[in-house]
């Protein structure tokens, strides 16, 4: 485990990030698995893809490791880069909402443009997130 203190506040501010970014997304991944049927809902509504309630609790397992390992900053190439497109492609799938936010009944879709921007940050200073990270330092990771 590297316990980076060094390099001014950049260390702990990407810690800061990434448990906050990953508390994000292991919530819908709890959802998943609490309310499948809710996740069904959504792939029909937002992805025009019909999942069963089995599919919706599988990817909530696989979510939930994803964001254990993100967390923990561990294969930050790969789990960095996948939360990052999840998050992307589903903030790109209220693309209707984002584009005409007061028409509905809910702007606070507007709300996933900062946080896909904090995805992108995390992931383009993957190699300088070292404090509490328990990924290696390597250039690959």
């Amino acid at each position: 485990m590297s316990q980076n203190t060094g390099g001014g506040p950049l260390p702990l501010s990407l810690f800061l990030l990434r448990v906050s970014l990953g508390g994000f997304l292991l919530v819908w991944a709890i959802d998943k698995l609490v309310r499948p049927e809710s996740t069904v809902k959504i792939f029909h509504v937002f992805y025009a893809m019909g999942i069963s309630t089995n599919i919706a609790l599988g990817l909530g397992v696989l979510q939930v490791i994803l964001c254990l390992a993100f967390i923990l900053g561990v294969f930050k190439t790969i789990t960095y880069g996948v939360a990052l497109a999840i998050h992307a492609v589903s903030t790109l799938s209220t693309y209707n909402h984002l584009i005409h936010p007061y028409t509905g009944n809910n702007h606070l879709f507007l709300a996933a443009i900062p946080v896909l921007a904090a995805f992108v940050v995390l992931f383009l200073m993957r190699q300088e997130d070292t404090f509490l990270s328990l990924g290696t330092q390597h250039r690959q990771d």
